[in-house]
Formats: structure tokens, C-alpha cells, sequence
């Protein structure tokens, strides 16, 4: 993606955020989105050798300024980590941080010698990947039915049926409107609407997803938190926490469906999460994750997870397949890391309850073709994207849609839910206690396959979805 759309990205994610300046890396390359001025490192004896080492550094290569540098907040959170300011974060634009890529550069050679990694950026983990999501969602035809449709059974229900967490924003206030999300519970959206009562972009995020996980397994138990409410951002240092208090609200799951994540330019995880992902690799949860938008093979994590070492049957990462199911979207992060590709594009479930239309406004796009250069009417062309994503320069005229329920929506974040769904279906039918058996047994007895980018992958297709035609796009006179 250019840098410049980039910008215009973080300055939108920037308004969830207040007061956190915000960078893009590395070096401008806008992969990711992280906190100015600062970096994080493992608290205790090794937080104190990164700030002794780049305090150094910068007085012996005038690199920045050593005075500067010093630990910001209490240590001590389930997170593991701290974060250390080593520059003004008020400094400078969205940029590149010299600052922080010296304090990276300054530690090189320490961790060489320890063999693992002691300081990094403090990313930006978001349902929107790099705040740039795969669409945007649209309403659908009064009297239109999910995509996929409710399943008929999964199993009778039972006290004990398996209990799937959903990590996202809130639930909307009047979502029991909509029948199959009776067995589902958890936080409510934060300022649903705004001032004008028009819907928040976000907002309903984490209902569409709780409404797939019904359709592909009705007797579930689905509990939504909203840790994720500010837009569907927060920093890494913050994430590993909020993940800790989501699973201990209720005690750990079966299966944790988690619609966010970033990539960081590495491919050994995130250390904000580290402290987090250990525990859940003892825990017996299957963490079902998405494989991010970015139409990248980069490690998107946590999903990339999946491919290190331990993680193995702990973590499922989930791309998305095209409307029609016969390749990957084109949206849709690739690579070896990624394990299992399920429905993700124009997929129907409900956005808000049923109870009280609500606006939401689209600005007109200003992409022509796709950006990742799909040769189909992609997700570029439906819909248009809203507010400055979109903007070109003032003189477009929004428009207002209403939301009455059900909308369609693409993305990973929509194909991941579909799959644990399907985890949680096959436990049911199977009489199986162990999520992660499921997650093998569904893996090694799939009969559907997807050729990614010269791969074949398996493809994970709810009896109950039905492919979507995609037309190839109208020649421009």
C-alpha cells in the first residue's frame, strides 16, 4: 500500500487514539502502525539493559538524547513487558522514528548474544490490520437470509456445549433481537452511534461475528468481549493484558476467535502477547486467529503463531477465500503460516439488532482497480470506503445508508469466526471434549481444497454458505 494512503490511515485510527502519537514502519514502508518514541522490553533485569544500552548509544553516536530515555509506568502487569520512552514522542510526523529504529539498532548485537529478542516497536494491534479493512459492510434486502444460513443442528443443546470467546468490539444493545445470538452474551458496544446518531465506523464488528460463529454452530455458547472497543485498536503492551482479563472473566474457553493482530516485521511473535500465548499453550484453548488484509505473506501475528514451534495445535490461522470460494480473497494474507482458509468475502450476518434503524456514511473511493491487483470486482470496488479513507480533497458527497439487521461485510476477521464455528460444529457431532483434537481431525478429514498463490490449502466450508458469483470488473470507457 503507498505510504501516502497510509497516512491518511493512521491519521484516521489517530482519533481513536488521543494523545498516543503514532508512527509507521518500518522506515515508512507503512507495514504497521506503532507508538512514537517509545519501545518495549521484558520487565526486570532486561528492561534495564536496554535502557542502560540505548542510553548509551545515543551519548557515544549523538543518535538521540540520553537524558531522554527512562521507563514510563509501573511494572508488574500479566503482560510482561514495559515500555521505555527514548524520545519526545511529540516530535516529528507519522513517519519513520529515528529514534526508535536507533534504540532497535543499539541492541542488535545484545540480543545476538542472548539468542532471542529483548526490545521491540509498540505496535498497533487493530481489527482493521494497517486500519485499512477489507470493505466496508453494506446493508442487505430486507428479508435477505445469513450468509451462511442458521445450521439446523450441531448436536442437541446441551449444559455442556462448548464455550467460544469472542475477542472484538461489544455487542450492540439490541442484539438479542436477532434469534440465533440467544445463547450469546458479554459486553455491550461503546458509543454505538455518534453525535448524530449515525453508526461509528467499527461498531457491530463484534456482533457480525458472533452471528457467523451461531450460524455455523447454533448450540454454542458464544460470550463477546469488548476488549477491543476503541475502534478496534489498542497498543501491543495494552493487548496481552486485555487478553488475560477477557479469558479470566469467565475462565478459559474452548476455542478464543480473535479478529485483530499486526505484523511487525519479525517471524518470532509479538512480545507484548509472549506472556499470554505461553499460557494458552498450557490451557488446552485453540486460539483461532486471522490471517490479516494486507494481501501480504508477511507473519501476521498472532495468527502466524501457528507456525512456531509448540504452537502448533494451539493456534489455527484462518485466511479468507473469495466470494465464490475458488481461490483465496484478494485481500487476504498468504504464506506457509497460514493454515486453513474459510468464507471470508460478502458473508451476511447481523451488524446491529433488529429493534432501531440505524445511518451509516459512506464516502465515494477513490480506487479504480484493486489494490492488490485481482483481476475480479473485488472488495476495492464494494463498497466505498468511508470518512478519510477515502476523501479526495472535499468534493465527493457522502452517502447515507440504513442498517435494519443483517449487512454484508468481507474480511479475515469474518472468515476466522466461520472457522472456529466449524471447530466447535465438528466437537458437537463428534462427541469430541478437546478443541485441538477437533482442530486436527477437522484438518486432516476435509475434502475441499483451495490452490493459494501455487499452494493447496485446506478450505473450511460451512454446509450452510453459498458461493457468491464474482463478475470480472466493467471495462472503463
Amino acid at each position: 500500500m503507498p505510504p501516502q494512503r497510509f497516512r491518511e490511515q493512521v491519521r484516521q485510527i489517530q482519533r481513536s487514539m488521543p494523545g498516543v502519537p503514532l508512527a509507521m514502519g518500518p522506515d515508512d514502508t507503512g507495514e504497521f502502525l506503532y507508538e512514537k518514541g517509545v519501545v518495549l522490553a521484558r520487565e526486570g533485569e532486561e528492561a534495564q539493559v536496554v535502557e542502560d544500552t540505548v542510553r548509551g548509544h545515543f551519548r557515544t553516536f549523538a543518535a538521540g538524547a540520553p537524558d531522554r530515555v527512562r521507563r514510563l509506568g509501573p511494572a508488574g502487569n500479566r503482560s510482561g513487558v514495559v515500555r521505555i520512552q527514548v524520545s519526545d514522542p511529540g516530535e516529528g510526523d507519522a513517519g519513520a522514528d529515528p529514534a526508535v529504529s536507533g534504540a532497535l539498532r543499539a541492541l542488535a548485537a545484545v540480543e545476538g548474544r542472548a539468542g532471542r529478542r529483548m526490545v521491540t516497536r509498540n505496535h498497533v494491534v487493530h481489527i482493521a490490520v494497517n486500519a485499512c479493512p477489507g470493505d466496508e459492510p453494506v446493508p442487505v434486502a430486507r428479508g435477505a437470509r445469513p450468509n451462511p444460513a442458521v445450521a439446523g443442528t450441531d448436536g442437541d443443546p446441551a449444559e455442556d456445549a462448548a464455550r467460544v470467546l469472542v475477542v472484538d468490539t461489544g455487542l450492540m444493545h439490541d442484539y438479542r433481537s436477532y434469534a440465533p445470538l440467544a445463547r450469546t452474551h458479554g459486553d455491550a458496544q461503546v458509543a454505538e452511534c455518534d453525535g448524530d446518531g449515525v453508526l461509528q465506523q467499527y461498531c457491530g464488528h463484534g456482533t457480525f461475528i458472533a452471528g457467523l460463529v451461531a450460524a455455523v454452530a447454533p448450540h454454542t455458547d458464544i460470550t463477546v468481549s469488548g476488549a477491543l472497543n476503541d475502534a478496534g485498536a489498542v497498543l501491543e503492551h495494552e493487548f496481552g493484558e486485555k487478553l488475560f482479563d477477557a479469558v479470566e472473566a469467565g475462565g478459559w474457553p474452548d476455542v478464543l476467535s480473535l479478529s485483530a493482530g499486526t505484523s511487525n516485521g519479525r517471524t518470532d511473535g509479538l512480545l507484548g502477547v509472549d506472556a499470554f500465548m505461553r499460557e494458552l499453550r498450557e490451557q488446552g484453548t485453540l486460539l483461532v486467529a486471522c490471517a490479516g488484509n494486507n494481501g501480504s505473506a508477511s507473519p501476521f501475528w498472532p495468527a502466524a503463531y501457528a507456525d512456531l514451534p509448540g504452537y502448533e495445535d494451539a493456534v489455527l490461522s484462518v485466511g479468507a477465500l473469495r466470494a465464490d470460494g475458488e481461490a483465496d480473497a484478494c485481500f487476504s494474507n498468504h504464506g506457509g503460516w497460514v493454515k486453513a482458509y474459510a468464507p471470508g468475502e460478502r458473508l451476511t450476518s447481523a451488524l446491529t439488532g433488529f429493534e432501531t434503524p440505524v445511518p451509516y456514511v459512506y464516502q465515494h473511493s477513490t480506487y479504480d482497480a484493486c489494490r492488490y491487483g485481482s483481476d475480479y470486482v473485488c472488495t476495492c470496488h464494494h463498497p466505498r470506503h468511508t470518512g478519510v479513507l477515502s476523501d479526495d480533497g472535499g468534493t465527493a458527497k457522502p452517502d447515507q445508508v440504513m442498517f435494519e439487521g443483517l449487512a454484508q461485510w468481507s474480511g479475515t476477521s469474518f472468515a476466522t469466526p466461520v472457522a472456529a464455528g466449524l471447530v466447535v460444529s465438528h466437537m458437537a457431532a463428534r462427541g469430541e471434549r478437546d478443541p485441538r483434537t477437533a482442530r486436527r481431525q477437522l484438518l486432516d478429514t476435509v475434502d475441499e481444497f483451495v490452490d493459494v498463490r501455487g499452494t493447496l490449502k485446506p478450505a473450511l466450508l460451512p454446509p450452510t454458505w453459498r458461493p457468491v458469483r464474482v463478475p470480472a470488473p466493467t471495462a472503463r470507457p
